[in-house]
């Protein structure tokens, strides 16, 4: 990238005209679409401002309380997640609200409801937001076809492949937003002087076969079979090829960006201890699984692809293996080999 040239261009794609642009693909819309993105991506902007100022404000440390899933909520995570629904409420376009922080799904007020339905997790990897590590949100977005009076759960637990965009924000060296509303997937950065996102990452591909894979081998004595192999096949390779880099952050949405753009896999299987998987299905997995089919990799649970499943419970959890499309065939060959 020729970086000294870039600082002088003059036509910036910004977020919002991309999303403008992939409205006129439907000549039908109204622009409620448009107007939600554009909640949630100030919705992220808010939230980048209080990662950095974390430190200052004293945001950081316990807020004393434990959520749904039994983790310990840091006062950030509780601001995000007020932001987040906040936002989402306020434009008017949405019915239905899934968080991570939130152990009931949010059923907004009729008066305000839109035909969208929103699941994310506010402030994901927010135990390493003390070190410094790159954190973020993650969202997903389905739309709603029928009278929105009847609105019930069955609604939002549907599974991933009918979502119409998926997207997560990271706060990191830089505040990037990557998003895909099924046509393709695109990355844009955070100008601190414009307070806009401007498109730095166009057309995102998945390079088909990695060097890199990303897992937390703490966990390896509880693995199963077909896993074990597979991470064993990637430190000592049979076929004469070198060995992959182990990467492994703890931030999903920083294990992703990375395994997106340089390619390889990330897996966060099942094991003895947490026989479900760990990671949430709605608003992780989902999501993320979205993404990285819409760049041209694809995203396994161990049993079907991951975006057949259909959730049964708004906090849902499942194993995944997602990346580059060579290297989730191998996992996936593994599995059909044990089931033999």
């Amino acid at each position: 990238m020729d970086h000294a040239a870039d600082a002088h261009r003059t036509d910036l794609m910004t977020v919002t005209r991309y999303v403008l642009n992939e409205q006129s693909r439907h000549p039908e819309a109204r622009g409620d679409f448009t107007i939600l993105l554009s909640h949630i991506v100030l919705g992220c902007k808010f939230v980048c401002t209080a990662v950095n100022k974390a430190g200052l404000a004293k945001l950081i440390g316990l807020a004393g309380e434990t959520n749904v899933q039994g983790e310990e909520q840091k006062k950030l995570d509780v601001l995000s997640n007020e932001v987040f629904v906040k936002a989402l409420v306020s434009s008017g376009r949405t019915c239905i609200l899934v968080s991570e922080e939130d152990e009931e799904a949010t059923f907004v007020d009729p008066r305000l409801r839109g035909k969208y339905c929103v699941v994310f997790d506010p402030l994901d990897g927010s135990s390493n937001i003390d070190c410094g590590v790159s954190i973020g949100t993650i969202f997903g977005v389905y739309m709603v076809d029928k009278d929105l009076d009847s609105i019930s759960l069955d609604d939002v637990l549907q599974p991933g492949k009918n979502m119409l965009a998926a997207g997560y924000c990271m706060y990191g060296s830089s505040c990037t937003l990557v998003i895909s509303t099924g046509y393709g997937v695109n990355g844009f950065t955070l100008d601190p002087s414009l307070g806009e996102f401007i498109l730095t990452h166009p057309d995102i591909k998945i390079p088909k076969k990695g060097k890199i894979y990303s897992v937390n081998e703490g966990n390896a004595k509880n693995w199963d079979g077909p896993t074990a192999k597979f991470v064993e096949k990637c430190k000592f390779p049979t076929d004469g090829s070198s060995p992959k880099s182990l990467r492994y952050i703890g931030s999903m949405v920083a294990d992703v960006h990375r395994t997106l753009l340089y390619g390889g896999i990330f897996l966060y299987p099942a094991d003895k201890k947490s026989p479900n998987g760990k990671l949430r299905v709605l608003y992780e997995v989902f999501p993320m699984s979205f993404l990285m089919e819409q760049a041209g990799g694809q995203a396994f649970t161990g049993k079907e692809r991951a975006l057949d499943l259909v959730p049964t419970k708004i906090h849902q959890r499942s194993p995944i293996f997602l990346g580059s499309y060579d290297d989730v065939e191998e996992i996936k060959a593994l599995y059909a080999a044990e089931q033999k």
